[in-house]
């Protein structure tokens, strides 16, 4: 990563293209990265944008800083908890994927150090998650009176089964990155100051795929998830009769024959 600027006090997101990939920054590295209502506001303005830009197939989530973020900067967020669209404004991409309209394409997440509250809801949205080594995680909001809102109790649930997600759940207790790997809330390790180039790798990955048929496993995972197995199955046949008549599939069936790699264009 090149270098980055000094933040705004109150913390900014930084967005830039790397090609076909996305990218997504957390920069308030002095303040742990300590999510401001400006910061939350950013995030879900940088997803919409994320989710809008034509030539962007997938975004990498990362932050600035030894550390992922401590959390939500409770003095400047608490008077505004409760509110509706705290998160993302009406039409905007909700961040951590809970609220219409939902993104159609991929995000990977980079996270390192002290990985808390939001930031683990953030990485649990994303499809996949890159950790370094040094992660401690916390979703801690009981210790605070409140309770997380972001998607843990749905999503750690679904991963790792109800007894090991309530057990830090209703505790707020720290866990390391070898539990976050066997509950399923990772997906790969890496040494600390590695996870953002491993990321990448997989982005790229991800974004060398067809466009279309990427979307399509995104979106019928997330009827499976939502409406139950056999409304998913339903939609295999007419989704895969949409996609059957795109010039990706065409590309990918003449590469097979061509013995080359395949060049998409998402049509």
């Amino acid at each position: 990563m090149s270098a980055v600027p000094a933040s705004h006090p109150d913390g900014e997101i930084l967005t830039r293209r790397e090609g076909s990939v996305f990218v997504i920054g957390l920069n308030r590295p002095a303040k742990l990265n300590g999510f401001t209502p400006k910061m939350l506001r950013e995030l879900a303005a940088a997803y919409t944008a994320f989710e809008q830009d034509a030539g962007a197939r997938v975004a990498l989530l990362y932050a600035e800083g030894p550390h992922f973020t401590a959390g939500l900067d409770l003095p400047r967020v608490a008077p505004l908890m409760g509110e509706k669209n705290l998160l993302a404004a009406p039409g905007q991409i909700d961040p951590c994927n809970n609220t219409a309209p939902f993104r159609s394409k991929p995000v990977v997440a980079a996270v390192q150090g002290i990985t808390f509250t939001i930031g683990i809801e953030l990485m649990l949205a994303a499809d996949v998650v890159v950790a370094a080594s040094d992660c401690r995680f916390s979703q801690l909001e009981v210790k605070r009176g409140i309770m997380a809102t972001g998607g843990a109790t749905i999503r750690m649930v679904e991963r790792a089964g109800w007894g090991n997600a309530m057990r830090y759940l209703l505790t707020g207790d720290e866990f390391d990155v070898a539990t976050a790997l066997r509950l399923g809330f990772v997906q790969e390790v890496t040494e600390p100051g590695g996870q953002f180039v491993a990321a990448m790798t997989m982005a790229q990955r991800i974004a060398a795929q067809a466009p279309l048929a990427v979307a399509a496993t995104l979106r019928n995972a997330r009827l499976a998830i939502e409406h139950g197995p056999a409304v998913a199955v339903e939609d295999f046949r007419p989704t895969q009769a949409v996609l059957m008549r795109s010039d990706d599939v065409k590309e990918g069936v003449a590469s097979f024959v061509e013995r080359r790699t395949a060049l998409f264009r998402g049509c």
